[in-house]
């Protein structure tokens, strides 16, 4: 669900090209597109992920269908849910950046796993021993945010070590945008049917499969990722400093990061709102509920695949915030369908489609570009400041969606977080990335192509 998936929420990626003029962004001589397909660890990676985010996909409709059906949760405890999931974010973000940065990222991203696949087990357990309550529920949720701001952190900035050539940023962020939509176009109609099928805490289990998987695949991975280079002194306070300063600093990187901010509140509080509105006045189960945010998974496939395409043939300044409005303005054609049940479904879908088609090309060229314009050595810190302000606005997106459907109605609600939304695209004409024609230039710290080791690569 972050834009960046989502949804984090999240939502929470790079297409075939660096810059190498001011006018096109044609692949460097001498890599070839298709060497990446033949990368066997990033494959293995990739698969990893795409399996985990399908089952997060039943983690995002199963946990509030928990609570809404099996305590009678009220629309501010389902927005408390939703906020908890995010809520890390905000703490710690920051805090395990500055750690990542300190040390390998796989061992980190294998512990996140396991943790998140034994929280989520816990739970269709905890059911089944009639121990499971709706406090319970909000602890489970804010421990999976703890685990996976950790796993979040550290994948961005993995992936580069996996890649290696920052020509190939853009393919790489564009096919794993590819499997985190194909599994978002599956995953809520899964989903559905999982928590018709089984019951909502029972589906759960389904994740905590797919967090085993993932486990394989990284442990599969061999190429020895290299040791962080030691510092001689090392101060907290200066290296969160610094993180936060590649961010805010950079003109390019602060306009992605306030507009993902206000995306992300954007779409999480309209996801959490429909989710409301559908629930309590349409009256829709939970796989008609999975069959309208399939429509929206449908729209982040289609922008991803057509990526590429679309950042080889236009400038990015173009590109971006032609995207980013369409993910800003798609609410508007929720907040105003009305008459027939069947009518008012179909304008939701279009809504979701419209937003999450903007998301699949946006995304790929805000993680290119924070890719392009971070040495690695400050890649954690970066992907830290930027999870800490995109999660932070889906987890006070849907903390405020619950408030105030709670005062006005899910319907009303969804209306005035749709013209909040649109009122964002203001900014876009106003960010400096309207005026880029192609990636700009990387930097020149970068991890050094790392030996290819055998069962003790990435352990050390």
């Amino acid at each position: 669900m972050m834009t960046g998936v989502p949804t984090s929420s999240a939502t929470a990626t790079t297409a075939a090209t660096a810059a190498t003029s001011t006018t096109s962004t044609a692949p460097s001589a001498g890599v070839p597109a298709e060497k990446l397909r033949l990368d066997r660890d990033f494959h293995r990676f990739r698969v990893g992920e795409t399996v985990s985010l399908l089952g997060t996909q039943v983690t995002n409709l199963a946990l509030p269908l928990t609570a809404i059906h099996a305590f009678g949760a009220s629309d501010e405890q389902v927005g408390l849910l939703r906020f908890l999931q995010l809520a890390p974010y905000l703490g710690l973000a920051l805090l395990i950046g500055v750690w990542t940065d300190r040390v390998r990222r796989r061992p980190v991203m294998l512990g996140a796993n396991l943790v998140r696949l034994v929280l989520l087990a816990l739970v269709p357990l905890l059911s089944w021993w009639h121990v499971l309550n709706l406090p319970v529920l909000l602890v489970i949720a804010c421990a999976v945010g703890v685990a996976s701001v950790a796993f979040d952190v550290s994948w961005m900035s993995y992936v580069p070590v996996l890649v290696r050539s920052p020509e190939r940023y853009v393919e790489a962020s564009a096919r794993l945008g590819v499997s985190s939509s194909a599994a978002e176009v599956a995953g809520p109609g899964l989903a559905g049917a999982l928590v018709s099928a089984l019951t909502a805490p029972v589906a759960l289990v389904v994740d905590a499969c797919s967090y085993a998987v993932s486990l394989v695949s990284l442990l599969l991975i061999r190429t020895r990722e290299p040791r962080p280079a030691p510092a001689a002194e090392r101060h907290l306070l200066t290296e969160l400093r610094d993180g936060l300063g590649q961010v805010f600093r950079n003109g390019v990187l602060r306009s992605l990061a306030l507009i993902g901010f206000c995306c992300n509140f954007s779409m999480v509080s309209v996801w959490t709102l429909f989710l409301l509105h559908g629930t309590h006045d349409l009256r829709l189960g939970p796989a008609a509920l999975g069959g309208v945010l399939t429509t929206a998974s449908v729209g982040g496939l289609t922008g991803a695949l057509l990526s590429r395409r679309v950042i080889a043939r236009f400038p990015l300044g173009r590109v971006y915030p032609v995207a980013q409005s369409a993910l800003l303005l798609g609410p508007v054609l929720a907040a105003v369908a009305a008459g027939p049940r069947p009518s008012v479904i179909a304008l939701c879908a279009l809504s979701f489609f419209t937003s999450y088609l903007g998301l699949g090309v946006a995304g790929v060229v805000i993680v290119s570009l924070r890719q392009s314009l971070t040495p690695q050595s400050m890649m954690g810190r970066m992907t830290a400041a930027f999870r800490t302000l995109l999660f932070g606005g889906g987890a006070l997106g849907g903390l405020s969606a619950g408030l105030l459907a709670g005062r006005v109605g899910a319907e009303s609600a969804l209306r005035m977080a749709a013209a909040g939304s649109a009122v964002v695209v203001v900014g876009l004409v106003l960010s400096p990335v309207v005026r880029l024609r192609s990636l700009p230039a990387a930097p020149t710290d970068r991890p050094p192509p790392g030996p290819r080791g055998g069962a003790e690569a990435g352990t050390r």
